[in-house]
């Protein structure tokens, strides 16, 4: 039953991780936008954090189309390798930790769940993280300054020789501390949503209650993710150059140069591409969990 969990939970993560991944990489470049312009108005922040379009239009103007696919390769392997982990320590740790006689868990339960499956499943995926943030990141940079990696596998080899594997792990207190936000308010608010829908009969069981619930739980993890997601892109994404100081010594010392130069809507910035992204991510993942869940039922 337990192998069984991660299974479900992998094919669901990489379908979703696919299906949205323009998305992803929309978010990940407003992220980076304002590095190191001076401190902007905070209208002007305001601004960059609801207005997505700018992002779209400059990427199909510079790159092509193609381009919102750059990265895909480490979505898929980051997927693999974290949200399998995650999917299915949270489903053991459900199983264990449900009553038997009602079927449900108390939410403290499920956050404690989500928080423990979160956090050792990012930093299994950790390195494939960080080669999907780069890859992503790639094609704003002047032609002179990009890695161009041919894949996420070329990625991490290169890293690991030019920068120490050590690179791989970069930024990974903060992966973690997302990954544990993310999982806990993730798949625990859906399992809570979708509770209170069935008990309160207010839908039955079936895909729209799985929309419903999902969207909701895809907007929760948006909110509470945003701004350790933010600083996590930038760490991951600096360049540290041999006897050279580095943009930022850590998590910390971003947060407050991130703030400092551009104020504090900064760190919500790429919200609108992280809800947009999150929730229809949340909704293909455990629509697409449900239905793998009925065909493996059997097995």
């Amino acid at each position: 039953m337990g192998l069984k969990g991660f299974v479900e939970g992998g094919i669901a993560s990489i379908v979703a991780g696919c299906s949205t991944h323009p998305l992803d990489l929309i978010k990940v470049r407003m992220q980076l936008q304002g590095e190191k312009l001076p401190l902007a108005p905070l209208l002007f922040q305001l601004h960059l954090v609801l207005d997505p379009s700018r992002s779209v239009v400059k990427i199909f103007q510079t790159e092509g189309v193609a381009a919102l696919f750059s990265g895909v390769s480490a979505t898929v392997l980051r997927q693999t390798l974290y949200s399998t982990t995650r999917m299915g320590l949270y489903d053991v740790l459900k199983q264990k930790w449900t009553d038997p006689d009602s079927g449900n868990m108390p939410l403290v339960w499920k956050i404690t769940a989500g928080l423990i499956a979160g956090g050792i499943g990012a930093a299994v995926g950790n390195p494939a993280d960080v080669a999907m943030v780069r890859m992503q990141a790639d094609g704003r940079l002047p032609e002179a300054q990009r890695r161009n990696y041919r894949g996420v596998f070329d990625a991490i080899t290169r890293m690991s020789k030019q920068e120490g594997v050590a690179s791989l792990w970069r930024g990974s207190t903060l992966t973690v501390n997302r990954a544990m936000i993310v999982t806990a308010s993730q798949l625990a608010s859906y399992d809570q949503f979708k509770e209170m829908l069935l008990e309160k009969h207010l839908m039955n069981d079936g895909l729209g209650t799985h929309v419903t619930a999902s969207f909701a739980a895809g907007f929760v993890a948006s909110v509470a993710s945003n701004p350790v997601d933010v600083i996590k892109t930038r760490v991951m994404n600096m360049k540290v150059e041999p006897g050279k100081v580095p943009p930022y010594s850590g998590a910390l010392d971003c947060a407050l140069k991130t703030v400092r130069a551009e104020g504090p809507m900064a760190l919500y910035k790429g919200f609108v591409p992280t809800i947009s992204r999150q929730g229809p991510f949340t909704v293909v993942l455990f629509v697409t969990l449900e239905q793998v869940r009925k065909i493996l039922k059997e097995y």
